[in-house]
């Protein structure tokens, strides 16, 4: 038994959890000295750098793990957000060091946050080249763009919440609204500027403490940088046109100018390339069906057959004015593919895909894409005349 004892493994190298501060949450903001970096520079407490970009990291305590504590009637919040500024993240990460007494680990971080005015004027590969390469951070982390500072996502006003955590489990909404859009990971992130496709990601905002999703910011593939945002309804758009959205609603307004809404059941949605001798085009085809789920116009309440096409068209028509705003913006506005044209075609047309990828985005700038739209109300809710 003595000598069994020889064979079982342990961890040599391992390091308590109470002595490691976890980071869950990392944001990127333009350069910004904190007022406690300010006072430590007038005493000193500085080195050779460039105020380019602040960092900042939300560190998870061990105690928020468990138990709340309460001081007195009022509760701590159950992290602690640290920021330093410089030129090199791994060199600010490194300066952590000298302020808390436990070392930072990536392990559990969660959600990466790039604010939109960074993007401007860094490119997405500088600002996740460490990321990439830290063998600490899981590259399931998710990536997210801030209108506006990016530190303010990772402050809430709730005293029992992580933001961090929040963040990631908002994504869990999906089955409700296509607003909120497909999250972009590490890995997929770096395939993608790798290969230098234009990509869009989920934008947040932040009021009073509260985090909201709200459409998306589009970065273009060769620069690096962001270069314009989509509307709610763009990013809704698509969720649809690319097969990741199954849910939403559609508001219309019927003769009388009532609100009516639709809710989606199910969707599906088909590209198909075109290739023509030197001209590529796409047709599209969408098919819903869903319920009237809403109508504020008492006059106008059936359930009949006629009615249900008479308002389902109403519905397809703005069903298709919102998607025309989406092409608008991407092919004349931004001249981008972020909706998977591209990856159609390298499917569908593989030789044609080698002659144009390299060029892509302004081809498909070019390119004529054409919309067929079947949308059927099924029921009306629990309402029967």
């Amino acid at each position: 038994m003595l000598l069994l004892l020889l064979t079982l493994t342990g961890c040599w190298s391992s390091r308590e959890i109470e002595d490691l501060a976890l980071y869950s949450g990392l944001a990127l903001d333009i350069g910004k000295l904190t007022p406690t970096e300010q006072v430590l520079e007038e005493k000193g407490g500085t080195y050779s750098k460039k105020n380019l970009i602040t960092v900042t990291l939300q560190i998870v305590p061990v105690k928020s793990t468990g138990t709340m504590e309460k001081q007195g009637s009022q509760q701590t919040a159950p992290y602690v957000n640290v920021s330093g500024t410089g030129d090199s993240v791994l060199e600010i990460f490194r300066q952590f060091s000298i302020r808390n007494e436990r070392p930072i680990i990536g392990h559990h971080l969660k959600v990466i946050i790039v604010s939109a005015e960074l993007l401007k004027r860094q490119k997405m590969e500088q600002l996740m080249d460490l990321v990439l390469r830290d063998n600490d951070i899981r590259p399931s982390t998710m990536v997210f763009i801030s209108e506006g500072r990016a530190d303010d996502t990772l402050i809430s006003k709730r005293t029992d919440e992580i933001p961090s955590f929040h963040i990631k489990e908002m994504i869990n909404n999906q089955f409700r609204t296509s607003k909120v859009l497909h999250p972009v990971i590490l890995s997929q992130l770096d395939s993608l500027m790798h290969a230098k496709k234009s990509y869009a990601l989920q934008n947040l905002i932040t009021a009073d403490g509260d985090t909201v999703f709200s459409g998306a910011g589009i970065i273009k593939g060769d620069t690096g940088h962001l270069i314009g945002a989509l509307s709610q309804e763009d990013t809704e758009c698509l969720s649809w046109l690319t097969n990741k959205g199954k849910s939403g609603a559609i508001k219309a307004y019927d003769r009388d100018n009532q609100p009516m809404t639709y809710e989606m059941k199910t969707l599906k949605s088909k590209i198909k390339a075109i290739v023509d001798g030197d001209d590529i085009s796409f047709e599209v085809s969408i098919s819903t069906e869903g319920r009237l789920t809403e109508t504020w116009n008492n006059k106008s309440y059936s359930t009949s057959a006629q009615y249900s096409e008479k308002v389902g068209r109403v519905f397809q028509e703005k069903l298709a004015q919102m998607m025309q705003t989406l092409m608008q913006k991407l092919q004349n506005d931004y001249k981008v593919d972020v909706a998977s044209f591209g990856d159609t075609l390298s499917i569908q047309h593989p030789g044609e895909w080698k002659k144009v990828k390299e060029h892509w985005d302004e081809t498909f700038s070019r390119s004529k894409v054409n919309f067929k739209y079947d949308l059927k109300i099924t029921d009306f809710g629990s309402y029967a005349e």
